[in-house]
């Protein structure tokens, strides 16, 4: 059983969005197939979009609190899980924050909150 509700920070003109996963057993193999096939369009050398990435750092979270890890290995290794090179136009900065409530095979709620989770190299804009 897992239920992670997901809270999304962009741009600060724009609203906060929040996702929610539920999912009994059966319904949390099709989530995990979802996000691995995110991964396998990564290894393709595809760019994935918003929903494509929440999905693969919701199944990161997941696995990581499953396997018991701390909070701060989690956050270092989000950070290195997609790139600007993976994601379309706009998606890092409309994840630019992203807080999961994770409660996973009915331990207590975790609350991970990954800042900046896919870098964003600082740039101009030139006219």
């Amino acid at each position: 059983m897992m239920q992670v509700r997901a809270t999304i920070r962009g741009e600060p003109d724009s609203p906060p969005l929040t996702r929610i996963f539920d999912y009994g057993t059966a319904d949390e193999e099709i989530f995990f197939n979802s996000a691995d096939a995110v991964q396998e369009k990564l290894r393709q050398g595809m760019k994935v979009n918003a929903n494509e990435a929440l999905a693969s750092f919701c199944a990161f979270v997941v696995r990581a609190v499953r396997a018991g890890r701390k909070d701060s290995e989690i956050h270092q290794d989000a950070s290195c899980l997609l790139t600007l090179d993976n994601v379309m136009f706009g998606v890092p900065e409309t994840l630019r924050n992203i807080t999961f409530e994770a409660m996973v095979d009915s331990s207590s709620i975790r609350k991970i909150e990954l800042r900046e989770p896919i870098p964003i190299g600082r740039y101009i804009l030139s006219g």
